[in-house]
């Protein structure tokens, strides 16, 4: 019954729900593409059942690659297709893998473009990365028999309490999926809190630990550092959101007073927002670059932003000292492992829910730092550009603290064959 009025609920707020999509599509037209996807209007596949992987956006996606390329290469009789629900999401999945699995805008949660999707892919599981739970979605793999798990799976604090507010759709649902894989111990017990089976639940820690650097990330840094000069010190605010690119620039003007050639690499975590941070950059007086017009920009910049895609860990590599974003403002932080794994120095803001588990193991292995606000943050960078030497023991810290916490794509991948039925 609780799933009934949610799915009625559901239906009334779809024109709403088209609305905001053409409303956003204003800074990125992509999100007036494809809609019928989303309604489940998918391509009919054929032959193999495919092992199907909902990835939301980007941070997901990029989180899911190494398991995927392991599927691949050692089941490659199963297909898989993986979903999205954001452009940025899509773009990734297309650019890395391209043909080699299917692809589509995941549907919203109505049974009617569930049933569509079901009858169209036929998938033999559901692999569902982090936490992105629908309830109409799970329903429409139980009744067809399709396991459903989810892995890499955090549920924060704040996420498990507003699960708490609705336990009477969220524990029917929780109680259809197959099995879950957590990143931590406090995940696991927030899960069960809400009444998942304890034997369904297995802690493997995050496969964020098992990225590898690509290919060619160390050389395309050095062309750039060369380019805007190899001895100057380079700072990076990567994944910031509206506010913080402010409160960055004028962190940056401060210590630029005193470290005369020190260079600001700012990336946005939505590319829409590009175009506005730019602007931003340049009314506060900066010489700043973009990346997608100036691969390799001239030796006068005082900004470089990325503006592209799949390019982040390029420009972490290229810096000395990281700030990772969504932190000084209240969105929760993003992924610090990423620059970690690279020897990068650390630092984020107050707000690091989406990752506390990480950020607080990270900081007491002394490889990151919180600040409370952008003084601070100016403070740290300033000791850390004084004390290079302090810079690098914290770079190498993180590097070992990523290399100890290795292991969790091998049993996630085991439980994602368990699952598809081909272990």
């Amino acid at each position: 019954m609780a799933r009934f009025f949610y799915s009625l609920l559901f239906y009334c707020l779809t024109p709403l729900i088209l609305l905001k999509l053409w409303r956003r599509g204003r800074q990125s037209p992509e999100y007036r593409l494809r809609w019928r996807e989303r309604f489940g209007f998918v391509p009919r596949l054929t032959g193999a059942r495919p092992i199907w992987i909902h990835a939301v956006s980007f941070g997901e996606t990029m989180a899911i690659i190494p398991l995927v390329e392991k599927l691949l290469a050692e089941h490659p009789q199963i297909p898989v297709f993986i979903t999205s629900m954001t452009p940025t999401g899509s773009a990734r999945v297309q650019s890395h893998f391209g043909e080699r699995v299917g692809h589509a805008y995941c549907p919203y949660d109505l049974p009617c473009a569930l049933s569509r999707f079901h009858r169209r892919i036929r998938p033999r599981s559901c692999v569902i990365v982090e936490t992105e739970l629908w309830p109409n979605l799970i329903h429409s793999c139980a009744q067809r028999d399709v396991p459903v798990l989810v892995t890499n799976a955090r549920l924060s604090a704040r996420s498990a309490r507003g699960y708490q507010r609705f336990k009477w759709l969220t524990g029917p649902m929780l109680q259809e999926v197959t099995a879950i894989a957590v990143q931590h111990q406090a995940d696991g017990d927030r899960f069960t809190a809400l009444g998942f089976a304890v034997d369904k639940l297995q802690v493997t820690g995050s496969i964020k630990f098992d990225i590898e650097t690509p290919e060619g990330v160390a050389s395309d840094a050095a062309k750039l550092r060369r380019a805007w000069g190899a001895e100057r010190p380079v700072m990076i605010g990567a994944s910031t959101h509206d506010d913080e690119e402010a409160q960055l620039l004028e962190v940056f003007a401060n210590l630029q007073s005193r470290y005369h050639d020190l260079l600001l690499i700012l990336v946005p975590r939505h590319p829409e927002r590009f175009t506005t941070v730019f602007e931003q950059s340049v009314n506060a007086g900066f010489r700043t670059y973009r990346r997608s017009e100036a691969p390799l920009p001239a030796a006068d910049c005082d900004v470089y932003l990325g503006d592209t895609m799949g390019e982040l860990m390029t420009l972490y590599s290229a810096a000395d000292i990281v700030f990772v974003g969504g932190s000084l403002v209240e969105r929760g932080g993003h992924n610090p492992l990423e620059p970690a794994v690279l020897g990068k120095p650390v630092l984020m803001g107050p707000y690091v829910h989406n990752f506390h588990q990480i950020v607080e193991t990270m900081e007491q292995a002394l490889a990151l730092q919180v600040v409370s606000d952008p003084a601070e943050l100016q403070q740290v960078v300033a000791e850390l550009l004084d004390h290079p030497e302090h810079a690098r023991a914290m770079g190498i810290r993180g590097r070992n603290y990523m290399t100890a916490n290795r292991g969790a794509l091998a049993q996630q991948l085991a439980l994602v064959k368990q699952q598809a039925g081909i272990a």
